[in-house]
């Protein structure tokens, strides 16, 4: 996410480190190599024009100049001015006071629009919402077909009156199945087109007109960069949209529509798609997005993704196992699958501080490595996963056929559990370790 940006200005702030005390000269070259990094990430020229502006005139001040550590205080300024173009506060989802909401989805054609309304839905839906998804796409080849298949994957009701009806019957029928049928929140696809033209714009209106939404979210592909805010835009200005929804942050993309969106059109950022599947949705935190292009990490979110996987009865099931001894292979495979639902170890580790994007670009990070350990476990027979100690030279070999490895990965799970039972053991005998092993669900491991 952000790599190239992060990367170039990661560069910029080395002009900074590098002096010991700074002058105005010295920040104007700095501020150059910023402005440039953020024109080569496709950021809106008013948008840079105005963050430059800013942040040079706070780096100029006596907090900077007159400061012993002043490329770290010019980190802190562009940190909060980042802050600031991309909405300084969280903007949560409006819910109306008379249900239902209605969410009017819209967007380009291939943004992600039906993939995230079914995103959107199951993430309310874990917040013991009720939310029903309203197919107005009848253009579209297959697009209420896939409206269904998002349903069934969310376990959300799809309400459908086939591609025959005029969108707008559909959009207002669906509103009202909805009130009829206890449907607390209403998600409505729309049909998207390859570029704006009048007719979609004059459709998306009457069915604003016939629905009254809550929430009007632009769904936008973050990877078109520039072409994203002036779709953003052109939206914004006939419908006055009330959100914006950036899909595909996972994939190369330079960090333009992010910086842009909300200094364009004054509306805000209110979820990140990261990824393919239908729980790679996050809602968006200017700070943390900040922290992440400053190659700050995003210690919070990790916390939160870490909670979500996060089983009070499992961990204390766990504790009990490693006090009194029986900790299995079975438990320690139940661990790492535990992990790997917070998401990709690139993921993950991207959210490290410290960590630059640059630096995983070329790592090896063995996304398989836990089905080879899955496999290797489910190999062996129940004596030989509750007591490993058995495990001698013939019984690696069967193991290592039975799962398609090798002797050696065999080896390396067993030394892996032999060391994780010991750190777990020296943690479950002081009063810190008792609270981090009881309350992460063993995630240090």
């Amino acid at each position: 996410m952000f790599q190239s940006l992060a990367d170039k200005l990661s560069e910029a702030f080395k002009i900074f480190r590098n002096k010991g005390k700074l002058t105005e000269a010295d920040v104007k070259v700095g501020m150059r190599e910023i402005k440039l990094a953020l024109l080569e990430a496709d950021v809106n020229f008013k948008v840079v024009k105005e963050f430059v502006n800013v942040v040079s005139k706070r780096a100029v001040g006596s907090e900077v100049l007159e400061s012993l550590l002043p490329a770290q205080q010019i980190v802190k300024i562009v940190n909060e001015e980042l802050c600031n173009i991309m909405g300084s506060t969280v903007a949560k989802l409006e819910i109306s006071s008379k249900p239902p909401t209605v969410v009017m989805m819209c967007g380009l054609q291939g943004a992600g629009k039906t993939t995230h309304c079914g995103k959107i839905a199951a993430l309310l839906k874990k917040q013991n919402k009720r939310p029903l998804l309203v197919a107005c796409d009848v253009y579209r080849p297959a697009a209420i077909k896939q409206l269904e298949i998002v349903g069934e994957q969310t376990g959300v009701p799809v309400f459908s009156m086939g591609d025959k009806e005029s969108p707008v019957k559909i959009a207002k029928a669906g509103v009202e199945h909805a009130i009829k049928h206890g449907h607390d929140i209403v998600f409505i696809d729309t049909a998207g087109r390859l570029q704006i033209d009048e007719v979609l714009m004059n459709e998306l209106v009457e069915i604003k007109e016939a629905t009254n939404p809550t929430e009007i979210l632009l769904v936008v592909d973050s990877m078109t960069g520039q072409v994203a805010v002036d779709v953003a835009d052109t939206f914004n200005k006939m419908l006055d949209i009330t959100g914006v929804v950036l899909t595909k942050l996972d994939g190369d993309t330079r960090g333009g529509a992010a910086l842009s969106v909300k200094y364009v059109t004054g509306k805000p950022i209110k979820y990140i798609g990261t990824g393919e599947k239908m729980d790679a949705i996050e809602p968006f935190y200017p700070d943390r997005m900040a922290s992440r292009i400053l190659g700050m990490g995003d210690v919070l979110t990790l916390i939160e993704k870490a909670e979500q996987a996060y089983d009070e009865k499992k961990a204390a099931e766990l504790e009990k196992k490693v006090r009194e001894q029986t900790f299995t292979l079975d438990d320690y495979l139940a661990q790492m699958e535990q992990i790997k639902g917070m998401g990709s170890m690139e993921q993950l580790l991207g959210m490290m501080p410290g960590v630059k994007p640059s630096a995983l670009k070329d790592a090896k990070i063995d996304e398989r490595a836990l089905d080879r350990t899955a496999a290797i476990i489910k190999s062996m027979t129940l004596a030989e996963r509750t007591k490993p100690a058995i495990i001698n030279a013939s019984r690696k070999r069967r193991i290592a056929d039975g799962s398609g490895t090798s002797v050696e990965d065999v080896n390396k799970l067993l030394r892996q559990f032999e060391q994780t039972t010991k750190l777990m053991k020296q943690l479950t005998s002081s009063k810190f370790g008792k609270r981090k092993l009881g309350g992460m669900g063993g995630f240090p491991f």
